[in-house]
């Protein structure tokens, strides 16, 4: 399961959601919340092989991970 899991993640506090957010840049819209880092991080982790599992469904590509990003 986690061999797919090689995409940059992104986990911030969000004051407004009064919650770490983490997101997946390389996913578009692909993100989590969690009362706490490791939460969100575990969170995350389920909504990636999720994001995959709808695109292969609806026939779309899957981004290759590409690692750290220059522009993030």
């Amino acid at each position: 399961m986690k061999s797919d899991l090689k995409y940059e993640i992104i986990i911030y506090w969000s004051k407004d959601d009064e919650a770490y957010i983490a997101e997946v840049p390389e996913l578009a819209g692909c993100m989590a919340d969690g009362n706490s880092y490791i939460e969100a991080l575990q969170n995350v982790e389920i909504i990636i092989q999720e994001w995959i599992e709808v695109a292969k469904e609806l026939g779309r590509s899957i981004p290759e991970p590409k690692g750290r990003l220059k522009f993030a």
